[in-house]
């Protein structure tokens, strides 16, 4: 399935700049609470940066049960920090769903916090993915785009030599 996505992300036609808008909207998204609504909101948000609505999709997958214990912590915590609020954020031992019935049982005094602590750090890590991806995805657009122009190259030498040896 990894390979699956690698493979199609490495195939995206768009631009670098715009896949990899695209996959930071996606690694944003994975910062707020709206748990089930990660790729309807990654999708919006790159829509509106113009960003590869795909990529984002993939960029969510940065949200996952195992990195949710973290992101979900350092997002109380820093939302905690700026509300005023003190937050218990220790959900080690918790695993993705213990944390979102958590979550939903406490909406009024966990999601604002969440929300608000995950701007932060969602942008940091955004801008960070930002910076990441659309190195590797121009490097790889523009290694695939030499092999397929050899490739045409050597295809066309053939067929002229093919032609040349016929007409003899």
């Amino acid at each position: 399935m990894i390979d699956y996505w690698r493979h199609r992300m490495q195939r995206l036609p768009d631009s670098p700049t715009r896949i990899a808008l695209g996959v930071a909207c996606g690694v944003y998204t994975s910062f707020t609470p709206f748990f089930g609504f990660h790729f309807i909101v990654a999708a919006g948000l790159a829509w509106l940066c113009r960003g590869n609505i795909f990529a984002s999709a993939i960029g969510t997958f940065f949200g996952n049960p195992l990195t949710f214990p973290f992101i979900v912590a350092i997002c109380l915590e820093v939302g905690g920090m700026i509300m005023g609020i003190p937050i218990n954020s220790d959900f080690t031992g918790l695993g993705f769903h213990q944390m979102a019935v958590l979550l939903l049982q406490n909406v009024k005094s966990l999601v604002i916090p969440y929300f608000v602590g995950g701007l932060i750090p969602g942008l940091i890590a955004a801008v960070a993915s930002y910076f990441i991806v659309r190195p590797l995805v121009a490097t790889y657009q523009r290694r695939r785009r030499a092999r397929l122009i050899a490739r045409a190259r050597a295809r066309i030498a053939k067929e002229v030599k093919k032609e040349a040896g016929a007409t003899e």
